[in-house]
């Protein structure tokens, strides 16, 4: 449930005490370096956004190089190919220094139940700071705040366009159809609530349902403003939002208080005390962190804590731990090529990531290699992990990732790894630590170094790590 033990760590005398003792409260992130907020990020966008698209678009629009020059010039002024690396740098720093690997497996896990697909650049700006400023905080709390959280964040309403729903009989939609325009809700976000982040279609919603709950969140948006565009922090619009009582799933919302925005909150809490929503992301931790056959001997442990707690999720959290714990040695789970790559760091005590002096950057020129080799780095493995294709996340099955492409591709990082960085002396107390066979493992690195010819190959190598003169003035 960590990323393996270095040379330097202990076993655990207990594994599920040591365990349980990581996911009761939220760990303060180890990087050291400048860490933006998730405003800060909004405002570099912000800029951008607008200064492309009102400024230097109009200034040379007949000069289609010139254009591009100074499009380049505003990216490197506003982070645009630095924030993802940094942001990677920051998770990476989290799990192979953090006192609490297990929790930072979780926020992984989270990351990507509640994930951001690759779109509109969310990924050079925004993905990094909503996972550190609005999943992180509520990992330690109810399942029910944490989604509430997600929903009503800025990354997920951009990201699934709740912006462009309009109620048809709300006050603006009114006064689009008087102007000849369409006046409609769109239904992406309300279909992510139900479909991804909840109740799983298992709990048997229609397309009614998906529409109604489409009115009842339409209003959350973004505020556009001539100066900003779309980059303002979120909220509720109640011209845009569709009036009247709205049925989702059997039970009937109406306006309580003085706004209907309301109407979401509560949905939500319904929606998260479905007991659908508690078998589907039981079902979800336990293939994560089990093994891709979920048995449901395996999720009711989970289902049961859910269910006595309200979803407080550190009593979930612990029913895993126990459930992982019962199932160590009788199940296997193929690894992510993030957390495999990791425990890899962990286990070798290679050079990653970056130190924050390396990454410092002064927003006038192209990141230094170094500074790019992050972003890199997960797409040379074949995780970029801030831009999976679809809302559901990268996938979690040995079947998506067993293929020959991606296995040499981590075949590639091992070599680099063993060139460059393992001492087989220093991992022997690791390995010991890691393997149950670990004499096997030993012998084989051994003879991996004493006969190089028979294993090293330039064909597959990439600079994936920090360049050997670098490490020689480290």
């Amino acid at each position: 449930m960590g990323f393996g033990l270095g040379p330097g760590d202990d076993v655990p005398a207990d594994p599920v005490v040591w365990a349980d003792a990581q996911v009761d409260s939220v760990p303060d992130l180890t990087w050291p370096g400048t860490i933006p907020s998730a405003k800060e990020l909004l405002d570099q966008r912000a800029t951008f956004v607008y200064q492309d698209r009102k400024v230097i678009r109009k200034k040379f629009k007949n000069d289609r190089k010139a254009y591009k020059e100074a499009k380049t010039q505003l990216r490197w002024q506003c982070g645009e190919k630095y924030y993802e690396s940094l942001e990677i740098v920051i998770r990476h720093h989290a799990a192979i220094h953090s006192p609490a690997p297990v929790f930072e497996r979780l926020w992984l896990f989270w990351h990507n139940h509640f994930a951001i697909a690759e779109k509109d650049m969310l990924a050079s700006w925004n993905t990094g700071a909503y996972t550190r400023e609005i999943i992180r905080p509520n990992m330690c709390g109810s399942f029910t705040d944490l989604v509430k959280a997600v929903t009503t964040s800025w990354t997920m309403i951009h990201h699934l366009d709740n912006s462009e729903s309009v109620g048809p009989n709300s006050k603006r939609g009114k006064w689009r159809r008087q102007k000849g325009k369409v006046a409609t809700v769109n239904e992406n976000h309300a279909r992510e609530l139900l479909e991804l982040h909840t109740v799983s279609p298992a709990a048997g919603y229609t397309q009614q349902d998906v529409i109604a709950l489409s009115y009842i969140m339409a209003g959350w948006e973004n505020r556009w403003s001539k100066t900003r565009e779309e980059c303002n922090p979120v909220h509720f619009e109640q011209k845009s939002h569709e009036p009247g009582n709205h049925e989702v799933m059997g039970k009937r919302y109406k306006q309580r208080g003085l706004s209907p925005k309301n109407k979401l909150i509560d949905a939500i809490e319904d929606l998260c005390a479905h007991p659908s929503c508690a078998e589907f992301v039981s079902t979800k931790l336990v293939r994560h962190f089990v093994a891709d056959d979920v048995t449901p001997e395996m999720v009711q442990p989970l289902i049961d804590a859910w269910r006595a707690t309200d979803g407080h999720l550190p009593a979930v959290y612990k029913a895993l731990i126990r459930v992982v714990y019962e199932h160590t040695g009788s199940h296997k789970k193929f690894l992510n090529p993030e957390v495999w790559f990791l425990q890899s760091i962990k286990m070798t005590e290679a050079p990653w990531p970056p130190e924050p002096s390396a990454m410092e950057y002064d927003f006038k020129s192209k990141p230094q290699k170094l500074q790019r080799r992050p972003r890199g780095l997960m797409f040379e493995i074949g995780h970029p992990v801030y831009r999976p294709k679809q809302p559901n996340g990268w996938p979690d099955t040995e079947a998506e990732w067993l293929s020959p492409e991606l296995l040499i591709r981590r075949l590639a990082i091992a070599k680099r790894l063993a060139r460059e960085y393992m001492a087989i002396g220093k991992l022997e107390k690791s390995i010991a630590h890691n393997f149950d066979s670990a004499g096997d493992v030993i012998a084989y690195l051994k003879f991996c170094r004493d006969n190089p010819d028979n294993w090293r190959s330039t064909s597959v190598d990439t600079q994936f790590f920090l360049p050997s003169e670098w490490m020689l003035k480290v």
